[in-house]
């Protein structure tokens, strides 16, 4: 079936629907050699260009979602020259369509990433004006006090304008080599937009040091403790429909059976490969 031409590259993962009606109107798309005027529709099969590159529509008819535990030291890219690991690396491979990361953490910062299929979904997650909820814990080193915290959430000039956590709370966190105590101290942050570093910015904008920092949830999905480093979980279908509520996006229509089938089957596969030393 035919779709809206930026319904259906939004979808693919290369923009919002407003950003891509930007690029039509522009005359950057074609379709089967002709300019894309706004109001065209399209299907899979035709020959779509965007500033003359072709774009592989080939999205899974079921939206699907990972969350990944992210571990330090890994990029949020698909490949790095330098030949360092990314967060790729240990997703499965899809037969169709593409893995879309929802953001980014930086290579020191651990937890929480989720991945999709589905473009249009990305993207209005990521969006500023989606307001998504992103709530990390972060361990700072430097006296911290009620009128910093304070500062913290009215607002603080950043280089790119005004930043605020929506709320800060003192925790106590025991690690491995015990609770935490002196001059590092956790805390429960929670942020609704996703600037580059604004957890840290944040805190150093206040003379203090992060020296650790974990997302441990995005909207209404937390990462559990059962998911280890370096390793995935498919949401479930209700976890999916979650994420299209909190973005106000309809949810198209799939097969719960189908979904449930491919994870059982990719568990099942996981597990055997476990077995093998030889394998990864």
């Amino acid at each position: 079936m035919s779709e809206k031409l930026q319904k259906m590259l939004a979808t693919a993962g290369l923009g919002s629907r407003r950003e891509l009606e930007k690029w039509i109107t522009a005359g950057r798309v074609s379709v089967n050699g002709r300019t894309a005027t706004l109001g065209d529709r399209a299907e899979p099969v035709d020959r779509i260009l965007v500033d003359g590159r072709p774009v592989l529509i080939a999205v899974d008819d079921n939206p699907r979602v990972l969350m990944y535990s992210k571990p330090e030291g890994e990029i949020c890219t698909n490949s790095d020259p330098g030949g360092r690991p990314t967060v790729f690396d240990s997703l499965p491979r899809l037969v169709r369509g593409r893995w879309i990361a929802v953001g980014r953490l930086d290579i020191n910062t651990s937890g929480l990433l989720l991945f999709t299929n589905h473009g249009e979904l990305a993207n209005r997650l990521m969006h500023p004006s989606s307001e998504v909820r992103r709530e990390y814990l972060v361990r700072v080193h430097g006296s911290v006090d009620e009128a910093m915290i304070a500062r913290l959430t009215d607002g603080v000039v950043l280089d790119d304008g005004i930043a605020r956590f929506q709320a800060v709370k003192a925790q106590r966190v025991r690690t491995e080599e015990g609770e935490i105590g002196g001059s590092n101290r956790w805390f429960r942050v929670v942020l609704s937009e996703g600037r580059t570093r604004e957890v840290r910015r944040l805190w150093e904008s206040q003379g203090v040091e992060v020296n650790r920092l974990k997302r441990i949830s995005f909207g209404p999905i937390e990462l559990p403790s059962i998911v280890r480093r370096a390793d995935f979980l498919e949401l479930d279908p209700k976890q999916v429909r979650s994420l299209f509520d909190a973005v106000k996006l309809k949810v198209p229509g799939f097969s719960e059976k189908a979904v449930h089938k491919d994870i059982r089957e990719r568990k099942e596969q996981k597990l055997r490969s476990r077995g093998n030393p030889w394998r990864r």
